[in-house]
């Protein structure tokens, strides 16, 4: 997981109910995801410490999941579907979420995916 500074998970199908590490937000967040689109690949990725957040916040996170219920969809249309199933997680709490959503035909295991750049600050700061 070299590609990511931070707190990661990678879980596939064979560790599916694995969640040591994460915290309460990641592990709902990780319910959900595998619960509704059963991913053949996820990355949970909690951002938080890049903001100006207290130590162990869980508002900003990235996902990264590979499932064939993306498949005829297009990226606006999956990012939407991520974004329903984590509805209430949006509203109460996370503050940001980036969302890279692949076709298993799209995703290969060495894919890599962009690390997000560090906190300006917001607001223009």
């Amino acid at each position: 997981m070299a590609l990511f500074r931070g707190c990661a998970l990678a879980i596939s199908r064979r560790m599916m109910s694995t969640t040591q590490g994460l915290g309460p937000v990641a592990t709902t967040i990780q319910k959900k995801l595998s619960e509704s689109l059963e991913p053949a690949h996820m990355d949970i990725i909690n951002e938080s410490y890049m903001h100006n957040v207290p130590k162990g916040s869980e508002t900003h996170f990235k996902v990264v999941v590979v499932s064939s219920k993306f498949e005829n969809a297009k990226l606006i249309e999956r990012h939407r579907i991520v974004n329903s199933i984590l509805s209430q997680e949006l509203s109460s709490g996370v503050h940001a979420l980036s969302i890279n959503a692949y076709t298993p035909a799209q995703w290969t295991k060495d894919k890599a995916v962009d690390s997000s750049p560090r906190c300006m600050g917001g607001f223009g700061k």
